[in-house]
C-alpha cells in the first residue's frame, strides 16, 4: 500500500512493480522494449506507465525512453521487495516420499519433519503429485484400512498440481498460494535431455511460513 500527497491510498499491481524493476535494469528504454520484455502490447501497459510517471517512480524524456524516477523504490516497502527476491533465495529443503508409500508411513513422515504437505515423486524422482494433512484426514476418518493404501490413491496429480520454479518472484508464488488456497509450493524445474516429456524435477519447497519470515525481516529493516 502507498498514500500518495493527497492521502489517498494506491495499491501497485504486480505487474507496475516488474515494469519498475525492467526500467531500473535497462533505462533508458522504450515503451515498446518494455511491453515486449512482458509480452504484452504496448496499449495494455500505457496506464500502468502512466500512473508510475505521475507518481515519481519512473521518469520519461520524449525520443529517449523511460528511466527511473526521483522516488525512491525503497518507498514501495514490501511489494517490491517480494517481486525483487526470487523464490530460490528463501525455498527450503522438499520433503519427498515415493508415490508407493503407504498412507501410514507417509503420515508419519508428516509429523515427524513438521510439515503440512508432502512432495511425491515416481521411482525416477520425478514430481507426481502432492498430499496435505487434510488429504490424510478424509481418507483416513472412518476407513481403517485406509493406512495400508499407496499415498498415490490420495495424492492431488496434474492438471490440479501448482508449482513454482526457483528464478519466480516470491510475490508472485505468494499469489498462487492464495488464489489456490494451499500452504505450499513445490519448487520445480523442467527436466533436461532426450524423454524428459514435460516431466519435472523438484529442487526445493516455499511455505507460507518461509514468506512470512521474509516479510518480518522486510519490516525489521525497513
Amino acid at each position: 500500500m502507498l498514500k500518495d500527497v493527497e492521502g489517498f491510498v494506491i495499491e501497485l499491481t504486480s505487474r507496475q512493480l516488474q515494469i519498475i524493476e525492467i526500467v531500473k535494469k535497462n533505462a533508458p528504454i522504450t515503451g515498446d522494449m518494455i511491453a515486449e520484455s512482458l509480452r504484452l502490447s504496448k496499449p495494455t501497459i500505457r496506464a500502468d506507465l502512466s500512473l508510475l510517471v505521475m507518481m515519481g517512480y519512473i521518469d520519461a524524456k520524449p525520443k529517449v525512453g523511460y528511466f527511473p524516477g526521483g522516488k525512491s523504490t525503497r518507498s514501495l516497502g514490501s511489494g517490491y521487495l517480494l517481486q525483487e527476491t526470487k523464490v530460490k533465495d528463501i525455498q527450503s529443503v522438499p520433503i519427498i516420499i515415493r508415490e508407493t508409500t503407504s498412507i501410514h508411513d507417509a503420515v508419519v513422515t508428516l509429523f515427524l519433519q513438521d510439515v503440512g504437505t508432502l512432495i511425491i515423486c515416481d521411482g525416477d524422482g520425478k514430481l507426481t503429485g502432492v498430499a496435505s494433512r487434510k488429504d490424510f484426514l478424509k481418507v483416513t476418518l472412518g476407513n481403517p484400512g485406509a493406512s495400508a493404501m499407496p499415498v498415490s490413491m490420495v495424492m492431488t496429480r496434474q492438471p490440479k498440481l501448482i508449482t513454482t520454479g526457483p528464478e519466480d518472484p516470491v510475490l508472485d508464488a505468494a499469489h498462487k498460494m492464495i488464489f489456490h488456497e494451499v500452504d505450499s509450493l513445490p519448487v520445480v524445474v523442467p527436466c533436461e535431455g532426450e524423454g524428459a516429456g514435460g516431466k519435472l524435477d523438484v529442487v526445493g519447497r516455499l511455505t507460507k511460513t518461509s514468506i512470512v519470515k521474509l516479510l518480518l525481516d522486510i519490516e525489521a529493516k525497513g
